[in-house]
């Protein structure tokens, strides 16, 4: 089925004042580069580039897509990327004869050399050079629950850029780098992923300090969007069907959005590919949203807690909802049991380790194929959103880092801040 009849693209009178131009998913005005939110509504804001053709760069990782992405040029040291390949094991064992998978991790074998071993890497980088290009110095505020505080971290250390990084008390001992620590100050909360949240835009009020904005981040989008740009060149054609975990469901955002500018190429295929989001129960408030029930959330339950976020951008104009229902898509209520099945099916069959986030995704994928859901041949993209933590470990030593503070309220996390800054 043809799904751009509702798609809205830039005409091709479009007047762009630089290489790309930011504006409002919702109302279509034109917002400021650093923008995060629509001063009329609360829509997502959208990049639209001056470039309409997907040319590759002579360039290393995530920076080969330079003129879809927000930036002026890359960061040296920061070159990481999606890596596309066609499944044989995993394929064979679900029956799927055109599985592709896109693995964004550290397996050397393939091309892939994630310096943290999740596709975060991804959105950090281009982050924190449109952040330099904008001329922003300010101290950049970052929440999470684990692997983006991790790429951030990584980054930040390999830019010299300084940045803030609010975690949940128990997602310390992820919390590692392969470089020598830069600019960075870590506050740990006690509480969860939400209450990370909380003390993180309390820091960022602050003066001297900003967002890094979540899911309203362009760069940050446009820089998961890679993921679909690089299977669409190794197919040739946009896939069919893309399955990923998600917690805030950014990632379905992000491929939606560079879907649509690779069927405005015109090279690629006019039909939108079917988003297949995946959610670990019981905390899954998108699945249950999409499904249009209500559940209560049991933190510490699920089988990847960095999936768990309370308020993710569902029914904001650009957000969740709206990719899930352009692309005819769907989400998965994936358990614990389900997702440990996947885990070991896709390294045994794929020969190479994966975080239980990806599992996730594995396992709705595993039943969709079952239940048919997806074609025996129809093209499928599979986002592996890290892995190959093993070679990582045997390739470099891990510097792990600690806490500068662990606070209970974000008052706490202001005295600090104002004391060290």
């Amino acid at each position: 089925m043809d799904k751009t009849e509702n798609i809205i693209f830039p005409p091709s009178n479009y007047s762009l004042m630089g290489d790309y131009e930011v504006r409002c998913a919702g109302c279509d005005s034109s917002l400021p580069l650093h923008a995060l939110t629509c001063p009329k509504d609360s829509s997502l804001p959208r990049t639209f580039y001056r470039s309409r053709k997907l040319e590759e760069r002579p360039l290393s990782g995530i920076w080969r897509f330079m003129d879809w992405l927000p930036v002026k040029g890359p960061i040296e040291g920061l070159d990481s990327g999606p890596v596309t390949y066609k499944s044989r094991g995993l394929g064979r064992e679900l029956g799927l004869g055109n599985l592709y998978i896109s693995f964004n991790g550290c397996w050397p074998e393939i091309g892939a050399r994630s310096a943290t071993g999740s596709f975060k890497d991804l959105e950090a980088a281009p982050t924190l050079r449109m952040r330099k290009d904008l001329g922003n110095s300010s101290t950049l505020v970052v929440a999470s629950a684990g692997n983006t505080a991790r790429a951030f971290a990584q980054a930040a250390s390999v830019a010299g850029q300084p940045v803030a990084l609010v975690v949940p008390e128990s997602a310390i001992k992820n919390l590692w780098i392969t470089v020598e620590k830069g600019p960075l100050t870590i506050v740990s909360v006690k509480g969860d992923y939400f209450d990370a949240i909380q003390v993180a835009e309390t820091i960022s009020s602050l003066k001297g300090f900003s967002p890094e904005g979540g899911a309203r981040n362009v760069a940050r989008r446009d820089g998961m969007g890679t993921v679909v740009l690089d299977a669409t060149l190794t197919l040739g054609k946009l896939p069919q069907h893309y399955f990923q975990a998600v917690g805030s469901g950014t990632g379905g955002i992000a491929t939606w959005e560079a879907s649509m500018r690779l069927i405005d190429d015109g090279r690629f295929g006019k039909a939108l590919p079917r988003l297949h989001l995946a959610q670990s129960l019981p905390n899954a408030p998108i699945y249950y949203s999409w499904k249009g029930c209500s559940r209560e959330f049991c933190p510490g339950a699920t089988f990847d807690e960095v999936l768990f976020n309370r308020r993710p951008p569902y029914g904001m104009p650009g957000g969740v909802c709206d990719a899930l229902k352009a692309t005819d898509g769907d989400v998965y209520g994936i358990s614990r049991q389900e997702a440990e099945e996947a885990k070991r099916l896709f390294e045994s069959s794929e020969g190479i380790d994966i975080l239980n986030a990806p599992a996730i995704a594995v396992a709705a994928l595993a039943s969709a194929a079952r239940s048919g859901a997806i074609g025996r041949s129809d093209v499928v993209l599979l986002n592996i959103t890290g892995g190959g933590l093993a070679r990582l470990q045997e390739a470099m030593a891990k510097n792990c880092l600690e806490a500068d503070i662990v606070v209970s309220k974000p008052e706490e996390a202001v005295n600090f801040m104002e004391g060290r800054y």
